[in-house]
């Protein structure tokens, strides 16, 4: 079996395209059910959490300096710190454990 890498990229790019516009096709009128809404509405902040957390972890030499930061900056974005400072925080805690593990 040969790989063919133009086939590939059509599959994609077709499963791409059916994706947005299946929906457009398929419902004409504005979604009423509230789960459903409530799905579709949470459905970039799931993806984009599933995308960056290994990240997050993975993208220090320690782990546990990767979720120390992790859950630095999950309790000052909750309090609301700004985008700078939180990112500051998170910077000075994997390079205060990683000085020390």
């Amino acid at each position: 079996m040969r790989n063919n890498i133009y086939l590939y990229i059509l599959i994609m790019a077709l499963t791409v395209f059916f994706i947005r516009v299946l929906p457009l096709t398929l419902i004409r009128r504005p979604i009423r059910n509230k789960v459903i809404r409530d799905f579709l509405y949470y459905v970039p902040y799931v993806t984009l959490t599933v995308m960056t957390f290994p990240a997050i972890i993975d993208a220090t030499a320690s782990p546990y300096a990767g979720l120390a930061a992790l859950i630095v900056g999950g309790y000052a974005a909750y309090r609301d710190l700004g985008l700078f400072k939180v990112t500051v925080l998170c910077c000075l805690t994997v390079f205060i454990l990683e000085l020390f593990v």
